[in-house]
């Protein structure tokens, strides 16, 4: 039993400070020349662990976050990151982040974070779960304050600020800007050992908040609203629609209600008066519209259709293509993939969630398998979520349930 023990595989390693130390002056120039981000040192660190907390705006938020601080971090990724061959057998061994399934109460990705706790490292993780897709911070699961209190260690809360100016989810490009990225305050376990769950779960939710839906900075590039439908699926005066951008301008297909998007980050109509300043009026609009709206009865004709390629995700392996060019239709109450050779039909009462990751990938979990769909680069795949939550909503009994899943 002594020798198993003294043989149980570890996860901290020394070659993960060695990475850390050797590529974090190349990752500092990189994100002051990309990004115009000012990265401050973490000048109280010592040498305590820590659980960071940050809010969520940029791709490349984690190397903001890491190279405030002396000490590797270990983060919580999604479990997208492992299914990638050999890219994912790399990550795990130069900086071994920790596996974690979206939208699921994984018990898995706890477990690891006492290990790596228990072996004397740092933990670091996004409570949203997601990327802003509005600006302003997300939804963040109740269940951070639990595993806080598991871990013991002291709290950092980390804030990215102008990150969705310059890198906006929905957007391919980054813009010229500057963003801030630091430590903003540390909470002790002292203070929050004495706190109830509810307690500790708001302090750490208004520690996070940002709200970017300002126009207090610039953000300069030819093609500012390019892709800015991948977030955007609702026109006031079509309902459901779709949309197409070009350089500066978001159009809808339908009506031809369009919009520029301003270096400022404001909305401005392009030939009548448009009623949202900012992205983040328009995306919660959009909620308030699909939160009055009784899917169930959307179920005769799609309401929207896509293209995508089709696969199945083995978790922290590989991803097993299935098709290409598959015929993607969002009902009311459910998703339908069809292309030669595939017909599935994922009913939302029997899909346990439904996610998106990055720009235009979207994670159905049916059964016990999970399945993905990698659109076109206009793909809009946020309204896969939103449709899958209210439908849900609506089913349970609680038609007047605002939460989307983001």
């Amino acid at each position: 039993m002594a020798e198993k023990k003294k043989n149980k595989k570890k996860w901290i390693y020394k070659r993960h400070m060695v990475v850390r130390h050797t590529l974090g002056p190349f990752f500092r120039l990189y994100s002051r020349i990309k990004y115009g981000a000012r990265i401050r040192r973490f000048k109280e660190e010592g040498k305590r662990q820590y659980l960071v907390l940050f809010n969520h705006t940029t791709a490349f938020d984690q190397f903001f976050v890491a190279l405030s601080f002396r000490q590797h971090l270990y983060f919580i990724a999604s479990e997208d990151i492992f299914s990638k061959g050999f890219l994912s057998d790399a990550l795990r061994y130069l900086v071994a982040p920790i596996p974690i399934k979206k939208q699921t109460t994984d018990v898995r990705a706890i477990m690891n974070c006492m290990r790596v706790a228990k072996e004397g490292g740092s933990i670091s993780l996004a409570p949203e779960g997601n990327r802003t897709y509005s600006g302003k911070t997300e939804y963040m699961s109740p269940s951070i304050a639990p595993l806080a209190r598991k871990l013991g260690l002291p709290i950092v809360l980390y804030h990215i600020k102008g990150g969705y100016g310059v890198q906006p989810r929905w957007a391919d490009t980054v813009r010229k800007g500057r963003m801030d990225c630091y430590v903003s305050r540390v909470i002790e376990p002292e203070e929050y050992l004495q706190l109830t769950d509810d307690e500790l779960y708001t302090l750490i939710k208004d520690g996070l908040y940002i709200n970017e839906a300002n126009a207090d900075n610039t953000f300069r590039h030819k093609r500012r609203a390019e892709h800015l439908e991948r977030v955007i699926y609702y026109c006031p005066d079509c309902g459901f629609s779709e949309f197409e951008t070009d350089r500066d301008v978001i159009r809808c297909k339908r009506c031809g209600l369009s919009a520029r998007y301003l270096p400022t980050t404001e909305l401005e109509g392009t030939h009548r008066d448009l009623p949202y300043r900012f992205v983040n009026d328009w995306y919660e609009a959009q909620a308030e519209y699909i939160n009055s709206v009784d899917l169930t009865a959307l179920t005769d004709t799609p309401v929207f259709v896509d293209v995508a390629s089709f696969s199945e995700v083995i978790p922290y392996k590989k991803k097993r293509p299935i098709a290409d060019g598959c015929r993607v239709s969002l009902y009311g109450d459910r998703i339908t993939v069809e292309a030669d050779g595939v017909s599935e039909i994922f009913s939302f009462k029997e899909c346990s969630a439904v996610t998106v990751l990055g720009r235009n990938k979207v994670d159905i979990y049916f059964g016990d398998k999970i399945y993905q769909l990698k659109g076109e680069k206009c793909m809009n795949g946020i309204k896969y979520v939103h449709f899958f939550n209210r439908y849900k909503n609506i089913v349970k009994g609680d038609e007047n349930g605002k939460f989307l899943g983001l």
